[in-house]
């Protein structure tokens, strides 16, 4: 909840600042690009499935594989 009132309070702070001196406006879109980035990197799968050939089954055959669905491109880490 902190990060995310924290990130509301600094964007907050942003916008105000290009809306009173009318300015950063391609500052603004590179930065609205590279967030846009990393949400698609942040919620793409890293290994595309239709891709990835292959062999048989894609569930785990024996107890000690483990099934993962969905692992991201980019962890919520380095997202933030």
């Amino acid at each position: 909840m902190e990060r995310w009132l924290g990130s509301l309070a600094i964007a907050a702070v942003y916008v105000l600042r290009v809306y009173l001196l009318q300015g950063f406006y391609i500052v603004s879109y590179g930065i609205g690009i590279y967030i846009l980035n990393l949400l698609i990197g942040f919620l793409s799968p890293k290994v595309d499935p239709e891709l990835e050939h292959l062999d048989g089954a894609s569930l785990p055959t024996k107890g000690s594989d483990e099934f993962r669905p969905f692992i991201r491109r980019l962890p919520e880490f380095k997202f933030w």
